[in-house]
């Protein structure tokens, strides 16, 4: 374990070496302040906490100018290598990390171009043992193409992080109003063809739309076991629920996995696991579904992740038994990390629901594009867009012409919107507004529907 430690400390030091600044960088020129310039001096001779003592009265509230951001910049490498002193009593280490997270932090909310002091908070996630940020954005420092040995030692750091990872976990809660819970469609009238003339009827009682505010809660974890070096088992479950007011359209699920994972090199993975899931509607139970998945995850290059996963599940309906049946999807993913500020991301995905009523019958296809921006001032935004077309085998008459099968399609569009700058116990509040509508050829089977988010996304 020692030797471990020891070479990571040796590998901190050979990425701190190999990390030039670009002209615009924060540590790039020297201050007007020699009080500044005396603490860059025992920073590079390794005396940190003598440089902390002298520039945490001269560290910045605002960051107006380049000198602000450089002071701001050696303030928090001096914390990172106060926490990382041997001499460092382990007390205090944790909260000289934390300062260090802070101040680069708070540069990337008003710079989040700036490659260098990205990379410093990769180090110093990793050294708090955060692997998640860490890896988040040592993956956002490739993307801005480093110097080669640079990118070498990031995906050395990378590597580490995989191979140790043992726990993972997840948690979310959101508000979620919803102006069509029910996803009715407001049409009032519909038209039957009865003995070859087609006749309108007028509903009597139509279904309206309802709206309504909801609460939606997830959360998951997973354990990895080593097998072998290359090996894992993956053993984890996860739970969400959404509730509304009343329990009409309240929705609750479990579900659970286990299986191995094979680590093949540094760019590929492979998972093949067994999965069972159980399902509630309205406070009741709706169903339960037994299958496997098959996941693979490659990096095409420093920028490009793709992940694929295809699966298969036996379902089975408590009440609405004609609609038991195997269910079966495949889908593509890519993530593109333009820049260290700008990320793309596409799908496309296939599914086939083999209902043992032919009229539920059907398959579908679906499309989707993303794209998510860092600007200065802390704001990140982000819009989403996808289609989807399901096509229906069975005899959707009344709703449709006598013999013909339903076909819907859905689009979605999605803007997000939050500020980095401003967290609460680490995560930022982000709004999303996302808008929804389905066409169909099935009369009353269309609908509209506006739906808005208040999510929290990890910062710190």
């Amino acid at each position: 374990m020692h030797s471990v430690k020891v070479a990571c400390t040796l590998a901190f030091l050979l990425l701190s070496m190999a990390a030039p600044l670009d002209a615009q960088e924060a540590r790039s020129r020297p201050s007007s302040d020699s009080q500044v310039n005396n603490a860059r001096t025992l920073i590079d001779g390794g005396s940190f906490s003598e440089a902390l003592s002298i520039l945490r009265p001269l560290a910045p509230e605002d960051l107006e100018d380049e000198e602000q951001v450089g002071v701001l910049f050696l303030f928090g490498l001096a914390a990172l290598g106060a926490g990382q002193d041997p001499e460092t009593p382990e007390s205090e280490r944790k909260e000289y990390v934390d300062e260090a997270i802070g101040a680069f932090h708070r540069i990337l909310v008003v710079r989040p171009e700036l490659v260098r002091v990205r990379l410093e908070l990769a180090r110093a996630f990793y050294v708090k043992g955060d692997d998640r940020l860490s890896r988040r954005n040592f993956e956002r420092v490739l993307a801005g193409n480093p110097h080669p040995t640079v990118a070498a030692n990031i995906r050395r750091f990378l590597a580490i992080i995989r191979q140790r990872r043992r726990w993972s976990g997840y948690f979310g809660a959101t508000l979620a109003p919803d102006t069509n819970i029910n996803t009715s469609s407001d049409e009032q009238v519909i038209y039957i063809d009865a003995l070859g003339a087609v006749r309108q009827f007028t509903l009597d009682d139509p279904q309206e739309s309802r709206s309504g505010l909801g609460v939606a809660l997830w959360g998951g974890g997973e354990y990895e076991h080593p097998l072998r070096s290359n090996v894992r088992l993956r053993a984890g479950g996860s739970i969400s629920r959404t509730e509304y007011e009343g329990r009409e359209f309240d929705q609750m699920s479990l579900s659970a996995h286990l299986g191995p994972r094979w680590l093949l090199g540094d760019r590929t993975e492979i998972s093949l696991v067994g999965s069972a899931s159980r399902s509630w509607s309205g406070g009741e139970p709706q169903s339960h579904a037994l299958g496997g998945r098959l996941e693979v995850a490659r990096l095409l290059s420093r920028k490009l992740l793709v992940r694929t996963q295809v699966s298969y599940h036996e379902r089975e309906y408590d009440e609405a038994t004609h609609l038991n049946g195997p269910r079966s999807s495949i889908s593509l993913r890519g993530l593109w990390q333009a820049t260290p500020t700008l990320r793309f991301d596409a799908s496309a995905g296939l599914n086939r629901e083999q209902t043992e009523t032919a009229r539920e019958r059907n398959e579908g296809q679906s499309l989707g594009l993303g794209a998510s921006i860092d600007l200065p001032r802390g704001f990140t935004v982000g819009v989403n867009g996808e289609l989807r077309w399901t096509e229906y085998e069975g005899n959707w008459s009344p709703f449709t012409s006598p013999g013909e099968s339903r076909s819907d399609r859905t689009q979605s569009l999605s803007f997000s919107l939050y500020n980095r700058g401003f967290t609460v116990k680490g995560f930022s509040p982000k709004l999303v507004v996302t808008r929804e509508m389905r066409e169909s050829n099935a009369q009353l089977h269309d609908y509209r529907r506006t739906r808005g988010e208040l999510q929290f996304v990890r910062q710190l």
